[in-house]
């Protein structure tokens, strides 16, 4: 890849694999010059089942935008789900042992390391180390704490693990389709890195990212991650429900979900739910006639049940959300998700579109929350290659700092 661009997001979900190529702009914004998108094979629940259907997927997603950008595609940011993953919050606490007991980088890292000394069930590994804060000799909310004096550290870090052999499979399916592994980044954490600002994150909120076998949900809160809880469903749902109450196929099933679904019946009007929609049930000949009422009536509920087991996983770790609930990823595109949401979640609730201060270039091609994971792991790439740029030839201090950040990025 020539120097001009800077990184590469490719999002590998089970219904869409979707690639965007980015480079650095002025004033920290990526311009995005390249997007592809292709329809996902061989990946059920985030987990390779074919290794060459994934890869061609891919090769055409990230064909498409190269042709796009006129450029060509070595190394990606690639996205890590999986039904297994599973967030811990751990502690962990050293002696500062330098001299004037002055915390050095290597004094954050075993504090770190420190509390992610845990035992892990057989085939699974840390995926994440998420700093939230450190404490010094009883002193809280520390983020930076590199430079500082004292005798105790103690970190408080979110840990998120998961099976090795997830990230295994799709590290080989990415290199089938040629291309290397940059990095890997969890799918709400990309999600988020595109579609929240500081202040979401420092006050507090949840963001959920809904796709098509998959929902993952990540609580923020004082400007880091306090929760990561994934869970086995997603829009496919919708689509079975409307294949076996209407008697229809998958395929057909899902084109009348994406023309005609609605979730929330309250924001049709008398003349629309008696709006009549013609369906082919399968093996027949003869085309049926329904209302949208019907139709809605099948998705509400479901909408309002897997909805209902996120809010209750956010109400168990008491946190507070005054910035509310952002939902990203295809499945949040269903019409009414988001006033349904906000009734079940008892928050405020918005779209996760892409923050217009972080992108430029085609980025008005791809503002939909289903595009909010690859734009995010392209500009989470950029970042961290502009600290890296900018921490040579700083002073100390600055240095300091541009060290914190990529050991924050390291551990993603």
């Amino acid at each position: 890849m020539s120097r001009e661009i800077n990184a590469i997001g490719l999002d590998i979900g089970s219904s869409r694999v979707r690639c965007v190529i980015g480079e650095a702009a002025e004033n920290g914004k990526m311009n995005i010059v390249g997007i592809g998108e292709a329809e996902s094979r061989g990946l059920r629940r985030g987990i390779v089942t074919s290794a060459e259907a994934v890869s061609e997927s891919i090769r055409r997603a990230v064909g498409e935008a190269e042709r796009v950008s006129g450029l060509e595609a070595e190394a990606a940011m690639v996205n890590l789900s999986g039904e297994h993953f599973r967030g811990e919050n751990k502690a962990g606490v050293v002696a500062v042992a330098g001299a004037g007991r002055e915390i050095t980088e290597d004094d954050v890292s075993r504090a770190v390391e420190s509390a992610s000394a845990m035992q892990l069930p057989a085939g699974w590994e840390i995926f994440s180390r998420l700093p939230q804060e450190f404490i010094i000799d009883g002193q809280d909310g520390i983020t930076e704490p590199v430079g500082m004096s004292g005798a105790r550290l103690e970190s408080l870090v979110h840990i998120v693990i998961g099976p090795s052999a997830g990230r295994q499979n799709l590290d080989k399916a990415v290199k089938r389709a040629g291309l290397s592994v940059e990095r890997m980044m969890l799918e709400p954490l990309a999600a988020a890195e595109s579609t929240l600002t500081d202040d979401d994150k420092e006050y507090g909120c949840a963001l959920v990212n809904l796709g098509s076998e998959i929902t993952s949900v990540m609580v923020f809160g004082r400007g880091a991650v306090q929760h990561t809880a994934v869970f086995p469903f997603g829009s496919l749902h919708f689509t079975k429900d409307i294949a076996v109450g209407l008697r229809v196929s998958i395929q057909e099933a899902n084109k009348i979900k994406q023309d005609y679904g609605c979730v929330a019946g309250f924001l049709m009007g008398d003349e629309e739910r008696q709006q009549v929609i013609e369906i082919v049930p399968v093996g027949r000949s003869e085309s049926r006639r329904l209302s949208k009422e019907i139709l809605c009536d099948i998705m509400q509920p479901r909408a309002v049940e897997l909805l209902q087991h996120v809010a209750h996983e956010i109400a168990k770790t008491r946190s507070s959300i005054p910035s509310g609930v952002v939902l990203t990823g295809g499945g949040s595109l269903a019409r009414g998700m988001v006033e349904i949401a906000e009734q079940v979640f008892d928050a405020p609730t918005r779209l996760g579109f892409i923050e217009e201060n972080y992108f430029g270039g085609l980025a008005g091609e791809v503002q939909s929350p289903a595009w909010a994971v690859a734009c995010g792991l392209a500009l989470a790439s950029v970042r961290s290659q502009i600290r890296d740029l900018h921490s040579h030839g700083r002073s100390k201090s600055k240095k300091v700092a541009a060290w914190f950040e990529n050991f924050r990025e390291r551990f993603r």
